[in-house]
């Protein structure tokens, strides 16, 4: 009697890492000759248990270091309470629970919640990573993928349209310490879009289609300023984790021989223990050097690899890229080539982040920060500001922006001279980063104009810093003008309508007489004089 399987074949498709380009992982996907297999599986858990384990073994086959994706409905762990048969698997096939990643998706109606996150909580506990998958198009409680907590959530593609949903997620996922991916990415198009949301890992034909053999190379679009994701105060290292070359650390100088020999791609080892911590890294250079020695194969080939290996530097996953260069600042400098093992809470290793990566991206966002300076002041433009600004709105931050500039510059400049005047705006700029605290901004968007963004309890001490002493240029006394709007959570959409909100402000504080100070909240008509009483009107002629 014909089985199942004999129809049955699966296809690998790579899950891209948008930052670094590289491929993160592999899904691995049913595909049946004949008949409706997933749709039989959706309703017996036995079966889908059973696809869950073909497509390890289907992987192992292909002898892929690649971390693997493997597909289940929520329904099966509810009902199994985990997968035994797939960790055992998993085990047979010489690989690691924390290079597979679950990924769970609907239909989730009826599915007994409770029961589903002991299953998910048994499989965390065996070191499986976790995927809230086909999110934005299925019908998981928002509720329920909180409580999931999951590593990865890979958007539906449906949602590739609605740029707004992407940026709300990408929240959340920061908020659950969950990386965030897009699936069905088609057109360089949709790309940028993801990109510009905020999406880290991506998956579609743009990419690499679902193929038979699995695919180590792929296409990623150039990234264009327009495509540059949410900014960051500092990159988060989950957006340049690559994966790790594993293997136990028993394993002898000839099978790490071997490992890098058949990939070229390999740029080192980690060896573990049964627990997945790193316990010593093998760098592919130094290690072929010691190996292709004088006597080397035959010194080393049946000894362990921990003896030509390295301590492991490692970073937790929530580290940031300047942590990172701290951590390969530190000690031998011939070891700066080393990968870098990143780990989970348990000290696990999570991948490999290189240092080529961390300094491209890094050495980036320095020459985009230098060419938005003010030549004058060296303070960042508008547009370091208002990128701020966004951040903040989409990970649901409130925030108070001020605009300050010089009463009558113009003025100033033609009395004392444009030499008196630019040295007024420099002590201004300076006063300004002086008195910075917290997260305060301080941008110069051009002339005598200045932005401020900060959190409201900065706002007395910043205004007292430049409103309280005596300005003057050229012998001549200046005042400022100071004009703040509070934004609080869900107040303004995006940097234009703060800025909008600014405007009448601006206006008004122009309108007091000497150093003075207007507050008001967006949304909310009205404003509050917190420094200098109304002017006398100016006399015509």
């Amino acid at each position: 009697m014909p089985s199942w399987t004999d129809t049955l074949r699966f296809a690998f498709q790579p899950v891209v890492n948008l930052t670094t380009g590289g491929v993160a992982g592999l899904e691995i996907l049913a595909r049946p000759e004949t008949g409706d297999i997933l749709a039989e599986a959706r309703r017996d858990p036995e079966l889908d248990g059973r696809l869950a384990v073909s497509a390890l073994r289907a992987a192992a086959r292909k002898e892929t270091l690649l971390p693997l994706h493997i597909n289940v409905f929520a329904g099966t762990l509810a009902d199994l309470g985990g997968l035994t048969s797939l960790h055992s698997a998993v085990r047979e096939a010489g690989r690691l629970p924390w290079e597979v990643t679950i990924d769970i998706g609907p239909p989730y109606t009826h599915v007994p919640q409770r029961a589903l996150l002991e299953a998910v909580g048994t499989l965390r506990g065996q070191g499986f990573r976790i995927c809230a998958d086909g999110v934005g198009d299925g019908d998981v409680p928002l509720r329920l993928l909180t409580d999931i907590a999951p590593d990865l959530v890979k958007l539906d593609a449906s949602l590739l349209g609605h740029r707004a949903a992407i940026r709300a997620m990408r929240t959340l996922c920061d908020e659950l310490g969950a990386l965030l991916g897009v699936e069905g990415v088609e057109t360089e198009g949709q790309c940028a879009t993801a990109l510009s949301a905020g999406a880290q890992v991506a998956q579609g034909e743009l990419f690499a289609p679902p193929a038979r053999l699995p695919a180590a190379d792929v296409y990623v679009p150039p990234r264009s300023p327009d495509a540059a994701s949410v900014p960051r105060s500092g990159p988060s290292v989950r957006e340049f984790v690559r994966p790790a070359a594993l293997l136990p650390d028993t394993a002898s100088a000839g099978q790490v021989r071997a490992l890098l020999t058949g990939s070229p791609d390999v740029s080192g080892v980690l060896l573990v223990d049964t627990a997945g911590v790193p316990v010593r890294s093998v760098h592919r250079s130094r290690f072929l050097l010691s190996m292709s020695g004088r006597y080397g194969h035959a010194l080393y080939a049946d000894r362990p690899a921990a003896r030509l290996g390295d301590p492991p530097r490692t970073v937790g996953v929530d580290a940031t890229a300047w942590e990172v260069l701290d951590v390969v600042a530190v000690g031998d400098r011939d070891r700066t080539s080393d990968d870098v093992a990143v780990v989970d809470a348990y000290g696990r290793c999570m991948g490999v982040v290189r240092l080529a990566d961390l300094v491209r991206a890094l050495a980036e966002t320095r020459v985009e920060e230098a060419a938005g300076l003010n030549p004058l002041t060296r303070l960042p433009g508008s547009d370091a500001i208002t990128g701020e600004v966004d951040r903040r709105i989409a990970t649901g931050r409130g925030f108070a922006l001020s605009w300050l500039d010089v009463d009558h510059f113009k003025q100033v400049n033609d009395g004392a001279g444009f030499a008196a005047g630019d040295e007024l705006i420099r002590a201004v700029g300076r006063a300004l980063q002086q008195a910075a605290s917290g997260t305060t901004r301080v941008g110069h968007i051009g002339g005598d104009d200045f932005l401020v963004l900060t959190d409201p309890e900065w706002l007395d001490p910043l205004a007292a810093a430049v409103l309280d002493p005596p300005w003057s240029a050229g012998g001549r006394p200046v005042a400022l003008s100071l004009a703040t709007v509070l934004c609080p959570l869900g107040s303004v959409a995006d940097h234009r309508q703060a800025a909008a909100c600014l405007a009448p402000l601006k206006k008004a504080a122009k309108a007091l007489h000497g150093a003075s100070w207007v507050m008001g909240r967006a949304g909310i008509p009205g404003h509050e004089i917190r420094r200098g009483p109304e002017r006398a009107p100016t006399p015509a002629g």
